[in-house]
């Protein structure tokens, strides 16, 4: 066992849902048993990631829900250290900090910090498959920025459609969104019914229904193929009703700055393109001091989420190649597994610097559910007497949908204060409009 002469310090790098929620259960227990814990992000503030979709249509304010990591430090006892992480030093025990720059001037130095443990939560990006024209034509959904300026250019353009000259006016604005997973299909919905709100704020020459045009572009023979097919055929069905164009089995090969090509030789025109096909770990993650990734770049762990190659650098969340126990397959890369290895490690971390032994982690299913705007929430809700899903949809879905978000908040700051920013959510809708003009 080894020996401390100070307190054990924790550097958890990466401050999304997973990791923050970590340094909160760690810093509650830096009394009991000693531990210093410090958060290392390169962002200033914190939204939770499910909701990019609703920003990038405009329906959800991201100032509003944005949470300030030196806040949180303060609250909660944890140091908080902005700035992009740079690498391990194995050897020394060290995270490399980036230093932060703002016009060229360097504001805050480069950082090392001395670790007993690391922890890597640095979370996943969009995976675009060498496509070409990704990177120059397509928008990702990997954080708030880009959900914004995805926002602002359909503002853009629909402002334009709708003051340019009757002859002048394009016949329709066509929106192609590559991948029918959760966000692909939740971006879709909610897109479809912000934009009916936002044509009734003066944009009297645009017809919602008719005009903007969505196209979901699947690889996969079904959407959302992580959930039973009943559910997959439900979805694909109200999306229907709103005017979705579901296209299932379609390889993009290529995106152009007008249009969408695919394997079977369709071609889609294209004035935007969201691009929401799969996830891996970022790229610079890859071999990184020496530990073993895999082909997505993600850190190979144990059951215990301890690297294969250093058993004092953990990974959590999507950028960790986690085995799932009882299946032939790693733990998927959602919020809930996230928040689960959350809560094991807050426990499993302090047995491991006491000597103790450290059972590996389990990941349980507890369901899934996929948001379709103001109109419906479908989803699977796991039985955890007969271990088989149940369906559910309509406002008890949707009820529970919000409810996950208001749990994450909870794992911040408390119920109480998780019930007061709910409510005051709802108090500032009444003088605001509901889809973001701006």
């Amino acid at each position: 066992m080894e020996q401390y002469s100070d307190p054990p310090r924790v550097v958890v790098v990466g401050g999304g849902a997973g990791g923050l929620e970590l340094v909160i259960r760690l810093a509650k227990l830096r009394r009991s048993h000693r531990v210093a814990v410090t958060l290392v992000d390169q962002n200033e503030t914190h939204v939770w990631k499910p909701l990019l979709h609703e920003v990038a249509s405009g329906s959800l304010y991201p100032g509003n829900e944005e949470v300030d990591y030196a806040a949180l430090a303060h609250w909660h006892g944890f140091t908080f250290c902005h700035g992009t992480f740079q690498g391990l030093d194995r050897e020394a025990r060290l995270v490399h900090v980036a230093p932060i720059r703002i016009d060229d001037e360097i504001v805050i130095p480069a950082r090392s910090l001395h670790y007993h443990v690391a922890v890597l939560a640095i979370g996943g990006i969009t995976r675009d498959f060498g496509v070409p024209g990704v990177e120059e034509h397509a928008y990702v959904l990997d954080d708030v920025q880009e959900a914004e300026q995805f926002h602002r250019q359909l503002l853009n353009l629909c402002l334009r459609a709708n003051y340019a000259p009757p002859e002048a006016r394009p016949e329709g604005l066509n929106v192609v969104i590559v991948g029918g997973g959760a966000t692909g299909v939740e971006l879709a919905a909610e897109l479809r019914s912000s934009i009916r709100i936002l044509t009734s704020y003066g944009l009297e020459n645009i017809d919602p229904d008719r005009f903007i045009r969505i196209t979901i572009l699947n690889l996969d023979s079904r959407l959302v193929p992580q959930l039973p097919e009943r559910i997959s055929n439900a979805i694909t069905e109200e999306l229907g009703k709103l005017d979705v164009a579901v296209r299932n089995s379609e390889q993009v090969v290529a995106i152009t700055n007008d249009h969408v090509e695919t394997k079977s030789g369709n071609r889609y025109p294209a004035d935007l393109v969201v691009w929401a096909a799969g996830v891996k770990a970022p790229d610079g993650l890859k071999d990184i001091g020496g530990l073993e990734t895999n082909r997505l770049d993600q850190l190979v762990v144990s059951g215990t989420l301890q690297s294969t190659r250093d058993p004092n650098v953990f990974a959590m969340g999507d950028c960790a190649a986690a085995p799932w126990i009882g299946k032939k397959s790693n733990v998927p890369p959602r919020a809930q597994a996230a928040s689960q290895q959350a809560q094991y490690l807050a426990k499993a971390i302090p047995r491991f610097l006491a000597g103790e032994d450290v059972r590996p982690f389990v990941y349980n299913d507890l369901g899934s559910f996929v948001s379709l705007g103001d109109e419906n929430t479908i989803g699977t809700l796991m039985g955890f007497i007969s271990g088989h899903s149940m369906r559910i949809e309509g406002f008890i879905a949707r009820t529970i949908y919000r409810w996950l978000y208001r749990r994450h908040q909870a794992h911040l700051f408390g119920w109480g204060a998780a019930i007061l920013s709910s409510l005051g959510t709802w108090l500032r809708g009444a003088t605001r409009p509901r889809v973001k003009l701006h």
